[in-house]
């Protein structure tokens, strides 16, 4: 089947969107500051999993200092 100019270049141009999008996927996902500051934030809006964290935070810390006692 042959194709036109004008099909190869529409063809060209959705492949281009969709490399941009993978990209800006990637580049989302490897921006760890961004996620950790979006993640932070999320926290900051729930008290009940900023009290959970920082419950399992003071338990870790608890039980190595005991453990280091022993």
């Amino acid at each position: 089947m042959t194709q036109t100019p004008e099909q190869i270049e529409a063809e060209i141009e959705a492949q281009r969107d969709q490399l941009a999008q993978t990209v800006d996927q990637l580049s989302a996902k490897l921006d760890v500051k961004s996620r950790a500051s979006d993640k932070l934030a999320e926290l900051r809006s729930r008290p009940d999993l900023l009290a959970g964290a920082a419950l399992a935070v003071l338990t870790v810390v608890a039980l190595g200092w005991w453990r280091r006692g022993r």
